[in-house]
């Protein structure tokens, strides 16, 4: 490309948002040229109000420090400087709605790692190797906004990232039913160990509506388009728990699956998710992970602090597939929660949408 896409993060000083920055750094189609964040925020140089609050191990690019934060309301402001935003803005859910549709509306296209948006029918919700179908309806989205640029595309949430895609790499046994148990990390609630001493030697079995999401938002992903909307599936039936524990980044799944058709083995099970391949992969996106999904033979693998960085933190690790005693087989997963599963997979979505012609310079 002769000239890279200007790109705009709203919620540029959340833990999200500064992971955006550190993916977009020196990316081969994408420049940040816009930074926005809270009205009390406005008006700063990045540089010098994140000093004590940047989270990454990678520091602030030198470039992104003299950007003057924009008020993330000041839409025309924005939209003069952009061709398209992501948005992780911390706000209400009411207010991250209208604030998203207040953007499509002015023309320019959204990508958002936010919830607002996720059960609308219109709004595709996607991990670029399962659903990229799903873009279909953004024409029908348009229509009902009135636009002729601007729409919301969404990333699903983190905590399934794990495990859909290893369901979706086995769907030809027809998964019918699964059980989850997640276990994820601090940085999913925008926290580290200095900010958040009382997560050290404990464990909290609640994430609010955390459980909900990890059972609901696959059945938006395994729909399919019908009439300008998505149609939820309705197998498998997910059962999630949900269960926050001392690990600064990467979210693991221990599920348990019940198939309509019996794998005949464990090693034809392997072998279909070493070789799954989806869109990304075809089409050599910038950001997709080679190999999407690797499964481990190490009994003790895979573990968060060795594989959450697997392809760059893009790729999914798999292991310990095994029969059951009441469903069919279980495993365990693992995938990178702010990378994969929040900055990154929006940044992959970014990239499909401008393979796919949906967003111009």
């Amino acid at each position: 490309m002769n000239k890279k896409f200007r790109v705009g993060i709203i919620g540029a000083t959340g833990m999200v948002g500064q992971r955006f920055i550190t993916l977009l750094d020196d990316h081969p189609w994408f420049q940040v040229v816009c930074l926005a964040a809270s009205p009390r925020s406005a008006g700063q140089e990045y540089g010098t109000l994140m000093a004590n609050r940047w989270a990454m191990t990678k520091s602030i690019p030198e470039r992104i420090k003299s950007i003057v934060i924009e008020d993330a309301s000041n839409i025309s402001i924005v939209k003069e400087q952009v061709d398209f935003i992501f948005c992780a803005v911390d706000m209400k859910k009411a207010a991250i709605k209208e604030l998203e549709y207040a953007y499509a509306k002015a023309e320019v296209p959204v990508i958002s790692n936010n919830s607002a948006n996720r059960t609308t029918a219109d709004v595709p919700m996607v991990i670029p190797e399962i659903n990229p179908e799903h873009l279909l309806v953004i024409e029908a989205q348009k229509k009902r906004l009135g636009t002729s640029k601007g729409f919301i595309v969404v990333k699903p949430n983190c905590s399934i990232q794990s495990y859909v895609p290893v369901l979706e790499a086995l769907k030809e046994f027809q998964p019918i039913a699964a059980h989850i148990c997640t276990y994820q990390a601090i940085s999913g609630a925008g926290k580290t160990f200095e900010t958040w001493p009382e997560i050290l030697d404990n464990i909290i079995p609640y994430i609010g509506g955390e459980e909900e999401k990890s059972e609901n938002e696959p059945m938006k992903i395994w729909g399919i388009v019908k009439d300008g909307i998505i149609v939820n599936a309705t197998q498998p039936v997910l059962s999630a728990q949900c269960i926050r524990v001392p690990v600064q980044d990467g979210h693991m799944a221990a599920v348990t699956v019940k198939f309509n058709k019996r794998p005949s083995s464990i090693e034809q099970m392997i072998e279909l998710l070493d070789n799954y391949k989806g869109l990304p992969q075809k089409l050599d996106l910038p950001s997709a992970p080679k190999q999407f999904i690797q499964y481990m033979l190490d009994e003790s693998r895979p573990q968060t602090y060795l594989d959450r960085d697997y392809e760059s933190g893009m790729g999914i690790s798999v292991g310990r597939i095994r029969e059951d005693n009441i469903y069919d087989y279980k495993f365990v997963a693992l995938s990178h929660n702010t990378i994969r599963g929040a900055a990154g997979g929006a940044v992959l979505i970014g990239e499909l949408l401008v393979a796919e012609g949906y967003i111009k310079k």
